[in-house]
C-alpha cells in the first residue's frame, strides 16, 4: 500500500468513527430560536396537571412549566401525556422537557436525563379503613388499581414480588382511570402518589378510605434526552435559582399544602 493510499484509508476510518460518534444536540437554542418550548405534561393527574372549569390546563406541573417558559421567553405548549408515555414522547421528540410528576428513578436514567430535582413525591397505599394493610403482605389475595409505568407502580410491583404477596394488580393506562376505578368500586385498594390518594379519599368520603403505608418516596426533576449539556446545565441552574427565590417552594406549598424539605433547598 502507497504512502497516498494509506493515508486516504485512514482518514476514512476516521471519518467513520467520528460519524458513530452521536453528538450532542442543542435543544436549548433551537427552544430559543422557535421562540416556543413544549412540555409534556400529564393533565389527568390532580394535583398535578388537570383541566379547571373553562378547560384549561392548570396544576403544579402547569405552574411550573409556565415559569420555564416565562424565563426562558418563549411561548409553552403543553403536550398532553400519560405516565406511560412521558418518555417515549420525550425521545421521540414530541416534547423537548417533561415536567409531569417525573420521579426521578435508576431505570429511567439509563435512557434519559433529568435536572436538578425540586419536589418530593410519595407513594403510597389506601384502602378501605376496615382493610388490615400494613405491608405489602397485607394485599396477598388483594387486587389493587395502579396507573401504568409510574412509580407507584413499580414500588408495588416490586414489594409484592420481594414479600411473596399474590396481589393481582390491575394496571390503568392513567392516573385518571385508576382513580374512577377505586371510585366506582372495581378495586377497593389504591396505589399511586400521596396527593392522588389524598384527593381520592377527600372526594369519595363514602368509600371510608384512608393511606395505610408508604411504599417509597421520590424526588420529582425535569426529564430531559441524554446529550444535551447546554439545556441541562440550564435547568440546573434555573431550578437552583427558583428554590432559593422560593417561587418553586411557593408553587409546591399552594398545591400540596406543605414546605419542600429543606434539602431541597440548599
Amino acid at each position: 500500500m502507497t504512502l497516498k493510499t494509506f493515508a486516504a484509508a485512514a482518514m476514512a476510518v476516521f471519518t467513520l468513527a467520528a460519524t458513530a460518534i452521536p453528538a450532542a444536540a442543542d435543544t436549548l437554542a433551537d427552544i430559543k430560536a422557535a421562540g416556543e418550548i413544549k412540555v409534556a405534561i400529564d393533565v389527568s393527574h390532580p394535583p398535578y396537571g388537570m383541566l379547571d372549569s373553562s378547560a384549561k390546563e392548570t396544576g403544579s406541573d402547569v405552574e411550573t412549566a409556565k415559569l420555564l417558559a416565562e424565563d426562558l421567553g418563549v411561548k409553552l405548549t403543553i403536550v398532553p401525556v400519560s405516565g406511560a408515555n412521558r418518555v417515549p414522547y420525550l425521545q421521540t421528540n414530541k416534547a423537548d422537557v417533561v415536567i409531569s410528576s417525573f420521579s426521578v428513578t435508576e431505570e429511567r436514567k439509563k435512557v434519559i436525563d433529568y435536572s436538578r430535582p425540586y419536589g418530593l413525591i410519595p407513594v403510597v397505599i389506601a384502602a378501605p379503613k376496615a382493610e388490615s394493610i400494613a405491608d405489602p403482605k397485607g394485599l396477598d389475595g388483594k387486587s389493587v388499581a395502579v396507573a401504568r409505568g409510574t412509580t407507584a407502580d413499580i414500588e408495588l410491583t416490586k414489594s409484592v414480588k420481594e414479600a411473596g404477596a399474590g396481589a393481582n394488580i390491575v394496571r390503568y393506562e392513567d392516573e385518571a382511570t385508576a382513580d374512577t376505578a377505586v371510585a366506582t368500586g372495581q378495586q377497593k385498594i389504591y396505589a399511586g402518589a400521596l396527593s392522588s390518594a389524598n384527593a381520592l379519599i377527600e372526594n369519595n368520603p363514602s368509600l371510608d378510605m384512608t393511606v395505610k403505608y408508604e411504599m417509597a418516596a421520590y424526588p420529582m426533576a425535569i426529564g430531559l434526552r441524554k446529550n444535551e449539556p447546554e439545556l441541562k446545565a440550564y435547568l440546573d441552574k434555573w431550578v437552583g435559582d427558583n428554590l432559593q427565590n422560593g417561587k418553586l417552594g411557593g408553587i409546591y406549598k399552594t398545591w400540596f399544602k406543605q414546605d419542600l424539605p429543606a434539602e431541597f433547598v440548599k
